[in-house]
């Protein structure tokens, strides 16, 4: 197996339960927040693919899925273009508010444009610094398992409040 199949494979994975979550969700369960102040189905697969297509764009150098495009203007948030979903807040969470078809248009690009990048990836291609304000260096290959685990966190939490929502759901009306 190539590095690259591993690769693929891993944010493949993410895809899965990605598309597993937003399936036949309505808008209604993806803007529910539990307690009314946590994080939406919405906002997590929103900000993990955001996170997802700004590293990877980051580390091969090209062009954000969400800029070039066109999806930043598709959402149309209320937040700066350049917004990950970093640090966000109660306020932040519920200015991301998304269809089901939407997100999963933009996650899916996103994959797609991953997957374009890690296309004939080699071993030694792993080692090469891509980010030196950390100490030490980040490498192409801790980066790119760095966002594998954080979507896999992300769209697993997304799962389980999409099973919260969905047992006794009262959010607003």
């Amino acid at each position: 197996m190539e590095v690259s199949d591993v690769l693929v494979d891993a944010f493949g994975r993410v895809r899965e339960v990605v598309h597993g979550v937003l399936l036949d969700a309505d808008d209604r369960l993806l803007a529910g927040r539990p307690e009314g102040s946590g994080n939406s189905v919405a906002w997590l697969v929103w900000h993990l693919t955001r996170v997802q297509d700004d590293h990877v764009a980051d580390a091969f150098g090209t062009e954000q899925v969400w800029v070039a495009g066109g999806w930043a203007r598709a959402f149309g948030l209320a937040l700066p273009e350049g917004d990950t979903g970093y640090g966000h807040g109660p306020e932040e969470v519920a200015a991301v508010v998304a269809p089901g078809a939407l997100l999963l248009g933009y996650h899916d690009a996103v994959h797609a444009a991953t997957v374009a990048q890690l296309q004939g990836l080699r071993p030694g291609d792993l080692d090469s610094v891509v980010d030196t304000r950390w100490d030490p260096a980040v490498t192409l290959g801790v980066r790119l398992v760095s966002v594998v685990a954080d979507d896999l966190q992300h769209a697993g939490q997304a799962s389980y409040v999409r099973g919260l929502l969905e047992d006794g759901y009262d959010g607003p009306e």
